[in-house]
């Protein structure tokens, strides 16, 4: 598997971070505070009927653009997404590389009816029992940064907790990590060893993506125009942060956005 040195920086503070949060909190404990909790409200059925299908997302900062919005309030953006017409929400957890935490899906859970993604870099079934406890429906899966088999179990661990897989591609070699527990594939333009950014990719990609399941389309997208296309070649599902995050009012560009995708 081919990784670049950014990547490689943050999987090797993510496992540290998660030995250090195992500490205060342990895994044994999580299991407790996971039992009976509610299933999962499907993001895959949200995006399948959906007119739109914007999965709009809670980012502060990125490690190629520093501080998008550095005071994003968790408790007022993401539930300003859902009255803007966003049909699911994706949330940054990392906090090191991306300013986020699970406090941020914990603050959104009670104030939104919508899915919830939990977007990190998830190496570990401990994160998966943090997502469904936090309150969130889904979960990311990199396949840039696990081996086949790793990602079929920790697939298979989402689904056993009710949660849904988005499995994240960036290249034709990773469509062998597509499995029988996986709900939808996304294709990220954004290459997470340099940060380079073609929405290009996902066309390119577009054709070789298994027909069974939903397509996602990830970063770089800012134009109405760009989803119509992406909408043509197959996506039904097109994950968005910065480009509303950036803004004063994320939810009034989301707002704008939409009204300018209507036909």
């Amino acid at each position: 598997m081919e990784k670049t040195d950014i990547l490689e920086t943050i999987v090797a503070h993510k496992q540290t971070e998660i030995m250090q949060e195992e500490k205060i909190v342990s895994f044994g404990q999580l299991e407790r505070q996971a039992e009976d909790l509610p299933p999962c409200i499907s993001m895959k059925q949200a995006l399948a009927v959906s007119r739109s299908g914007i999965i709009a997302e809670f980012k502060r900062r990125s490690p190629s653009k520093d501080w998008i919005n550095r005071e994003a309030d968790a408790a007022v953006i993401p539930a300003g997404y859902g009255q803007a017409g966003a049909s699911a929400l994706s949330i940054l957890t990392d906090k090191a590389f991306f300013g986020g935490t699970l406090r941020d899906i914990r603050l959104a859970r009670p104030k939104t009816s919508l899915p919830i993604l939990r977007k990190d870099f998830i190496i570990s079934t401990y994160q998966l029992y943090q997502a469904k406890v936090a309150g969130c429906d889904a979960v990311l899966l990199i396949a840039a940064i696990l081996s086949p088999e790793e990602c079929r179990k920790l697939a298979q661990k989402a689904h056993e907790l009710q949660m849904e897989v988005l499995l994240e591609l960036h290249t034709e070699a990773e469509l062998d990590y597509v499995n029988e527990h996986i709900d939808m594939v996304g294709v990220n333009n954004r290459n997470l060893g340099t940060f380079h950014t073609d929405v290009e990719n996902s066309f390119r990609l577009a054709e070789r993506l298994p027909k069974d399941f939903l397509h996602v389309a990830e970063s770089g997208i800012s134009r109405p125009d760009t989803v119509r296309q992406l909408r043509k070649a197959g996506f039904q599902g097109f994950l968005m942060g910065e480009a509303f995050m950036k803004t004063p009012n994320p939810a009034a560009a989301l707002s704008n956005f939409l009204k300018e995708l209507q036909p």
